[in-house]
């Protein structure tokens, strides 16, 4: 019991291991083929859109009072009536914000060139403020901040976007190509100078020494391949931007606003004040994404960008919101590998299309649900891949199981109907010949009540013979055939001798019009074994039981038999004549149907026909190299007509056999046959 028990099991482990290979097979390919991709290159667009997108989800965060924009519109350029706004007006403009005590401004305004009247009054007001932060641009196209700030008042005000156009990172430090200095952009000075009231300097990092850090917060460096980029240009101190959500972040205040006061002193005391371009004439303008509700649609202002990028610093230092960071590429890699098995899992576990897609999309947005509570941690996980590795194996997998079950379950009704078919074949030329014999023999007067229990022992041993062969082959996977005589043939005989064998055994039964035959002929040309397989042969030598069989049962006062099988050029023929009664009705019962259906599988024909009023000719042929050697064949007559036509052509004595297969008859037998099936 124990045993029979651990093949059980062994046998249900092996069965599973095979739906596994199976069934995992086109989701790990899925999964290697996104990995892949993802390794090229590839899926950094569809990355970059995940990203903006959840960033896009956030909802709403409180204003940052810390930061105050002082936006110079068209209505200001218009009131000022000149642009470029002279140096006056911007000095104008610092004294009075300087007179409110702000912590920090910074001047999102070019100025290295002098723009009269009032330059003079500027650069003093640069000397006099040593809180007042200008800039300059260290990537090509460059340009220079204003002439005799102090370095230490310049911040670069450049951009970084990717290849899509939009930003999503930050350049915060750069090596100076012309000096020993490092250059800092200006949200970095601003946060700096901000940061170092509040006692918090500006310090290497310590986990990663090449990257900056204020207190025990180091500003996350990007590398190369970090997130979804892949071979990105990381020079410098670059960092992810993390946007800050909801519809007014920052206080805006506009020029006029100022020099009509129309705004409580408190917007600007302590504050880090923004000075910058917001007309539209001048198009000073990021690309992103990640921000809902901007206007115009996808473009916010250089100085509204450089205040998030400050915001985003002083934020993390001060109120602990996370910068956004990433794993490593091989923590990365192995989330996508889990998210790659999951549908597989899945599709197992299911064994349904309908609960597998189900199972699928809920699994899809528990992705996008946990990719962006990550974010909100700070961590920007792969979205993209896995989305992709769920849809396509969800679906795909979906169809495949779905073409896979149906394909199964056809191939199981096939074999069945094909278990059925053999087993009747089995009963129709064993024991229903004998049974109908029987029937025919019971009309006769004065039967011998000992030969009838003779004949109904024979018919009990063959449908017991029957069932033992049946339940051998299922066990045993024997490449075995069982006659109606009983005789059991080995199917892996060369096809001549399994004639030899069924025609010798069946015509030693005991069939009534089998006493009368005084000449028995055959003679079977070999076939070679490559052009029929194991069920093909079975099939053909239950056609010759079955054709002698109809002669024993049927061919009144036949006193010969020939049964032949002959080769001619590619084509194979099986023949049974017998100078019996002839066919007496066009009846197609299932014996001929069998005949017919095995003809077209062999890409043959079937045929039985009354040769003279006293002989029966039933014929199978086919053709020994399949659909080639029937075109062939058929062409012939062509070829040769074709080849009489052309001048020059060379006559052989040989005489041209130009018989060639006619198209499939309708192959009938007579009544009679086989009125048991």
């Amino acid at each position: 019991m124990t045993g029979d028990s651990g093949t059980k099991i062994w046998r249900k482990i092996k069965k599973e291991l095979v739906i596994w290979r199976i069934g995992a097979l086109p989701g790990f390919a899925v999964l290697t083929i996104i990995v892949i991709a993802r390794l090229y290159g590839l899926l950094q667009p569809l990355e970059w859109m995940a990203l903006d997108s959840l960033l896009r989800l956030r909802s709403a965060e409180p204003m940052d009072d810390r930061i105050t924009i002082i936006g110079i519109t068209e209505d200001d350029i218009q009131s000022v009536k000149t642009y470029p706004i002279p140096d006056k007006e911007i000095a104008v403009l610092i004294k009075k914000v300087q007179s409110y005590k702000p912590r920090v401004i910074g001047l999102d305004i070019v100025r290295n060139v002098p723009v009269e009247p009032g330059h003079k009054e500027l650069v003093d007001v640069f000397k006099q403020s040593k809180n007042v932060i200008a800039i300059e641009k260290v990537l090509p196209p460059q340009y220079a901040p204003p002439p005799d700030v102090p370095d230490n008042q310049v911040g670069f005000a450049d951009a970084l976007s990717d290849k899509d156009g939009n930003s999503r990172r930050i350049l915060i430090g750069t090596p100076s190509p012309n000096s020993q200095n490092y250059k800092f952009s200006l949200p970095l000075r601003l946060a700096e100078t901000y940061l170092l009231r509040e006692g918090i300097p500006l310090r290497n990092g310590v986990r990663d020494p090449d990257t900056m850090r204020f207190a025990s917060v180091e500003i996350p460096r990007i590398l190369p391949n970090a997130g979804g980029y892949v071979g990105i240009d990381a020079g410098g101190v670059q960092t992810l931007l993390k946007w800050r959500s909801g519809k007014e972040p920052f206080r805006v205040l506009y020029l006029n606003d100022i020099k009509t006061n129309k705004f409580q002193p408190e917007w600007l005391r302590d504050r880090i004040v923004l000075i910058g371009i917001m007309a539209p004439s001048v198009p000073d303008y990021i690309n992103t994404e990640a921000v809902a509700g901007l206007k115009p649609d996808g473009h916010i202002y250089g100085v509204k960008f450089h205040a998030h990028a400050c915001s985003q610093i002083i934020s993390a230092v001060l109120n602990g919101r996370p910068l956004l960071t990433v794993w490593s590429d091989k923590w990365e890699y192995l989330w996508i590998a889990v998210w790659g098995f999951i549908p597989i899992v899945i599709g197992r576990l299911t064994q349904s299309v309908l609960m597998n897609l189900f199972a699928v999309g809920v699994t899809s947005l528990s992705l996008i649900g946990g990719s962006y509570l990550l974010l909100l941690s700070g961590w920007w996980v792969p979205v993209t891949p896995n989305l992709l590795i769920l849809s396509i194996n969800g679906v795909g997998l979906s169809a495949f199981a779905f073409y896979q079950r149906d394909r199964a379950m056809q191939s199981q009704l096939n074999e069945r109907q094909r278990t059925i078919d053999h087993a009747f074949t089995l009963i129709h030329n064993g024991p229903l010949q004998t049974l109908a014999n029987a029937l025919r023999c019971v009309q006769e007067q004065d039967f011998p009540q000992d030969k009838l229990h003779g004949q109904l022992e024979n018919l009990d041993q063959e449908i017991r013979a029957i069932g033992e062969h049946l339940k051998s082959e299922a066990l045993n996977q024997e490449e075995s055939l069982l006659l109606g005589s009983g005789l059991k043939l080995d199917l892996k005989l060369p096809i001549h001798e399994l004639f030899y064998e069924v025609y010798t055994s069946t015509l030693k039964r005991d069939l009534t019009h089998f006493q009368n035959l005084k000449l028995k002929t055959r003679a079977f040309d070999p076939i070679e074994e490559k052009y029929l397989n194991i069920e093909q042969k079975r099939e053909l030598c239950q056609f010759l039981e079955e054709a002698l069989c109809n002669v024993g049962k049927h061919a009144v006062g036949a006193k010969r038999i020939q049964a032949t099988g002959k080769e001619n050029e590619g084509w194979y023929t099986l023949s049974i004549k017998d100078n019996g009664c002839g066919i007496g009705s066009n009846t197609e019962n299932k014996g001929t149907k069998q005949a017919i259906n095995l003809a077209r599988n062999l890409r043959g024909h079937f045929k039985r026909e009354s040769v003279t009023p006293r002989e029966t000719l039933c014929e199978l042929t086919w053709s020994l190299r399949g659909r080639k050697g029937q075109i062939e064949n058929w062409l012939k007559p062509l070829l040769k007509v074709f080849n009489q036509n052309i001048p020059g052509s060379k006559q052989t004595d040989q005489k041209v056999n130009d018989r060639h297969p006619v198209l499939p008859q309708s192959g009938r037998l007579s009544a009679k046959d086989d009125e048991s099936s």
